[in-house]
Formats: structure tokens, C-alpha cells, sequence
């Protein structure tokens, strides 16, 4: 069986497995163990830090327009494997190629931009702050930075965060997914090619046991991750008590307003896109949409559903299918699972569900179509007006302490809710205003949700 091994120098297949531990990676659109990932401990991250504490330096006196140019050929490496990264990517995590294209894609963007390091990097001067008192800035590395990523985007995340911090003289310590690591290794392998030095990214796997290491490890400056909140919580709250600067991303949810002016044909491809691409294994995936007027929720419905029904699940290589597997057995079974307590619910089929879902007429029908999987894939799920406690679990606090709306609900791929709102726009944006919101529309309405209505982050 294929074994995925650390990437830190000096390291061999023996000297890797320190803690003897490994872990399974799975081939989701199969179902089927297809390799195992070495998971690091403690001692094996000292090792990399070592190792990065003596290379750091030098690169960080390097002078920046050199330090470009290991980003430019960086770059055109990650281009010239574009295709062999996009099918090892979807391999372990089932999205499709040409969304695994765009994960690389996506992570390309930010090299792009550290290729203007000589820029990037320049400080700030002002002349005559006081009398006889100049003020100056300068940027310079921290040192050793440390990136923890997700399963979800394996190209694209762990690109933002080693690409600026090496670019800015920083050597980096990258602990990827142990669900799907083969990209950010040979990410790193690439990295090497371009010409930076040996020990400046190093990739260490591993679960929480690394995670740890990695917040208290004293010579690690610097985390960023990305995630769900609670870990991300844990994360900020345990490196920032000991002295390290951490940005810790935790998870999101898109909520969308679909106003009566909005071009609906071109609002169902941005709905279908936003909450099923990549099975909605995305933290910005849009999970609720809330039409303002009935014939706004009619129109929209009318249209939806059949784009919803044309919407092909296949494994990852499949190029006809709009989304592929979710990422394990595991994930599998906590959608399953959601399913079953939709389908317990005595209310989940009544006359309303088959005017909302024209193709699933009974409840027996509707779960069946629920139930639908290849590999780790599932079919379009579709409930009915009855489940409040999914309801709550999709608006979160959105629409807490609101009237009880009376809504269809329809949850789709991973999470999408289409729902008739009789709410007015002030009270479900003003209850939330931590959350983020989108507005899909093309003329006057949109501008004025949009510069009256307070939204956004708090």
C-alpha cells in the first residue's frame, strides 16, 4: 500500500513513523483504503524546527527581488502540473477535476501576489512627525510560522499561508489534513524545485497530538489556521497564551437574499454552484436563502427544482457530474444521519411537501431519492416544512427571536435552504449582524439592501 511520508529534511520512511502511528486515507469515490499517511509526534517536530531555525536566517537576509524569483518559478511549476495536482487532489477528496483545477487555481492567486514581494515588503516614512522626529516602518520576518489547514481545500489554503509567509523570509512548518495530504506534499516537493532551500517548507502530519506540539513548540512564532470555530477557539486561545501571533479562521456561512427584481435564471446557477459545488464541502458554501415575497419564493421554486433535479453526482473523474463524493465514510454517515432525523419527523410529508417537491410525491419516494450514494456520494435532499430543528441548526441565530416563518424548506448537496419568508428585510439582517450576507440582484433593490441595511461582521 502507498505510504505518505513527512517532508522534513533528513527524514526517511523509518525515521518519519516516531510514534508508529498512521493513518488510513480513503478514496471516496470508492470507498476503498488506497494509502496511509505517517502521523507525526512532539520529537518529530522538533526535528523541523531545527531544521528551520538554521536555514531561516539566511533566507530571510536574502535579498527580496531573489526571493521573487523562487515565487515566480514556483509558480510555473504549480502551472506545469496544473492536471497531475488537480487528479491527486480529487483522488483523496472526491471533488471533481475541474473544481480540484480551481483549488490549485485559487492557491495560484496568492503566489501571484507574492511575486511582488519587492513591493509587498517595502515599510512606510514620514518626515517631520514631530519636531526633529522622523517615523519610519519597516517588515520583517518573525521566523518559523506554522500553518494548520483543511481537508476541504488541500492546494488552495495551505498556498495562502506558506506562499507569503516564505516570500516574506519566514521559513513555514506545514500541518496539512491527515484526510488528504499528498497535495501539500508534493506542493513542498515543488517548492524545492524552485529553488528554495532545503528545510524552508517542511510538512509534518498528524492529528491533534501535532497540533499541540505545534502551539507549544516555543520557537514557532506564528499559526495560522483555518477550520471549524471550536477548534479554532482552542487554537487562538492556547498559541496566543504562549506569546505566538495566530489568526485562526473558524467556520462560516453564506446566507443569501434573493430580492423581486433579481434575475432568477442567473440566481438558480449561482444557488446550485454556491450549495453544491464540491459536494458543499466549502466554508463558504451558501446554506440558506431567504426570497423576499411569496411571488419572489414561487418564481424562484418553480425554477430550482428542476435545476436541482438535473444536477448529476459522480465520482471525481466523472466529467458530467456537477459534484462528486464527500471526503469519508465518516462524513457520509453524519449527512446519513441528518437524513434519518428529517425523515423521523411526523410532519415531513404533508399536502405542502409535494407542491414544493414535484418529483418525490411521497414521503417513501422522497427518502429513497435521499438515500441515493455513490462511494461517499449522495443524491439531492429535500425536506419538507416540518423540521424546526434543522431549521434552527441552517439559520443559526439569524432569525432567533423573529417570528416563526412559515417556510418550505429544501436542503440540498450539503447545505441549502430555499425557503417562502414573510419576514421583512430589518428584522432577519438586524438580528444577526455578525453574520456574512449576499445579495443576488441586478437593479435598484439590491443597491438599497445593500447601502441601508446593516450586514457583516461585528
Amino acid at each position: 500500500m502507498r505510504q505518505i511520508d513527512h517532508f522534513i529534511v533528513g527524514d526517511t520512511p523509518t525515521s518519519s513513523n516516531s510514534s508508529g502511528r498512521k493513518h488510513q486515507i480513503w478514496n471516496p469515490s470508492t470507498g476503498e483504503v488506497q494509502a496511509e499517511v505517517a502521523l507525526g509526534d512532539a520529537a518529530l517536530l522538533a526535528r523541523a524546527v531545527e531544521t528551520a531555525k538554521r536555514v531561516q536566517p539566511a533566507w530571510a537576509a536574502t535579498n527580496p527581488q531573489r526571493r521573487a524569483r523562487v515565487m515566480f518559478a514556483f509558480k510555473e511549476l504549480v502551472e506545469a502540473n496544473m492536471q497531475s495536482l488537480a487528479e491527486m487532489l480529487s483522488s483523496e477528496h472526491g471533488k471533481t477535476v475541474p473544481d480540484a483545477r480551481g483549488d490549485v487555481q485559487r492557491g495560484l492567486e496568492v503566489i501571484e501576489y507574492a511575486c511582488g514581494l519587492p513591493q509587498i515588503m517595502k515599510g512606510e516614512y514620514t518626515h517631520g512627525a514631530g519636531p526633529g522626529i522622523d517615523v519610519y516602518s519597516m517588515r520583517q520576518p518573525l521566523g518559523i510560522g506554522a500553518g494548520i489547514t483543511p481537508f476541504n481545500f488541500p492546494a488552495m489554503i495551505p498556498m495562502w499561508m506558506f506562499g507569503m509567509a516564505c516570500a516574506a523570509g519566514n521559513a513555514f512548518i506545514l500541518k496539512p489534513s491527515e484526510r488528504d495530504p499528498s497535495v501539500p506534499v508534493r506542493l513542498a516537493e515543488l517548492f524545492l524545485e524552485a529553488g528554495a532551500p532545503e528545510g524552508l517548507l517542511q510538512v509534518v502530519h498528524g492529528d491533534k497530538e501535532m497540533v499541540d506540539a505545534i502551539i507549544d513548540q516555543p520557537d514557532i512564532a506564528a499559526i495560522s489556521f483555518v477550520g471549524s470555530s471550536d477548534i479554532a477557539q482552542y487554537i487562538y486561545a492556547r498559541g496566543s497564551a504562549n506569546n505566538k501571533r495566530v489568526q485562526a479562521f473558524g467556520g462560516a456561512k453564506n446566507h443569501g437574499i434573493v430580492l423581486p427584481d433579481a434575475d432568477l435564471d442567473q440566481v438558480v446557477t449561482d444557488l446550485t454552484g454556491a450549495a453544491f459545488g464540491s459536494a458543499g464541502e466549502r466554508c463558504m458554501a451558501l446554506p440558506v436563502v431567504v426570497p423576499v415575497g411569496e411571488d419572489t419564493a414561487d418564481a424562484l421554486r418553480e425554477k430550482l427544482i428542476p435545476a436541482i433535479n438535473a444536477l448529476r453526482v459522480g465520482i471525481s473523474t466523472d466529467p458530467d457530474a456537477h459534484y462528486g463524493p464527500v471526503v469519508t465514510a465518516q462524513h457520509k454517515a453524519r449527512v446519513e444521519g441528518w437524513i434519518e432525523r428529517g425523515s423521523e419527523v411526523s410532519s415531513f410529508y404533508d399536502p405542502m411537501l409535494a407542491k414544493v417537491i414535484s418529483w418525490a410525491p411521497t414521503r417513501e419516494r422522497a427518502v429513497a431519492r435521499m438515500r441515493r450514494a455513490l462511494g461517499y456520494s449522495f443524491g439531492v435532499k429535500v425536506w419538507g416544512p416540518g423540521l424546526c430543528e434543522l431549521f434552527n441548526y441552517l439559520f443559526g441565530t439569524l432569525l432567533r427571536g423573529a417570528p416563526k416563518p412559515q417556510a418550505h424548506l429544501a436542503y440540498c448537496g450539503a447545505k441549502l435552504a430555499i425557503g417562502q419568508q414573510a419576514l421583512q428585510l430589518r428584522p432577519i439582517v438586524g438580528l444577526a449582524p455578525h453574520h456574512l450576507g449576499a445579495v443576488l440582484d441586478q437593479d435598484s433593490l439590491g443597491r438599497i439592501f445593500k447601502d441601508d441595511v446593516g450586514i457583516g461582521v461585528a
